[in-house]
């Protein structure tokens, strides 16, 4: 498919319509989803007010909408094929597979552990998973904690960022003192 140049709603809902009546994934440009999230960016980046802005925000959400259902086709093709074709699958969408697949295994791991008995590989799954790393900034004062590891942490001020132990982080974000950080290699 030839570079796509810019992005319009007609051109965005003739991709979804193509996607939705065909069995199989549609090829599009390598760089469609970031031609998408950069036309997004400079609408609303326009500051416009009254019934112009109106307009602008009804062709964000025309937008982001046909962008979530032309998503759910194609990962729900990608899904539903035991053998996926990576040929016509997006960067973008290799990246949410992956981790659909890592689910999965991690799946069959844990039933394996249950079914055949494996409780020392369930505890330690269960163990790994509690005490590994997860990254936060800090969004208000908090003394010192120990882990569930059982190391110290802290004390923390609002802004920092620390890498603290998973169980740990979830309890934090939960309360609204810490928010996680994605960091993707």
């Amino acid at each position: 498919m030839s570079k796509l140049k810019e992005i319009d709603v007609n051109l965005l809902h003739n991709i979804v319509l193509r996607e939705a009546e065909n069995d199989s994934l549609q090829e599009l440009d390598p760089d469609f989803y970031r031609s998408i999230s950069n036309f997004v960016g400079k609408l609303k980046s326009e500051g416009y007010d009254g019934v112009t802005a109106k307009v602008q925000n009804s062709l964000v959400n025309m937008i982001t909408e046909l962008t979530m259902l032309l998503l759910e086709f194609r990962l729900a093709k990608a899904i539903k094929t035991n053998n996926i074709d990576y040929s016509n699958l997006l960067d973008e969408e290799k990246f949410i597979l992956d981790a659909e697949k890592e689910k999965n295994d991690r799946t069959e791991m844990i039933l394996s552990g249950i079914v055949n008995g494996k409780s020392k590989l369930l505890e330690s799954v269960a163990n790994k998973h509690k005490t590994k790393s997860t990254l936060v900034r800090f969004l208000k004062e908090m003394d010192q904690m120990v882990g569930s590891d059982l190391e110290k942490y802290g004390p923390f001020r609002a802004e920092d960022v620390a890498t603290i132990p998973y169980e740990n982080a979830q309890a934090l974000i939960a309360k609204k003192i810490a928010a996680k950080i994605r960091w993707e290699d």
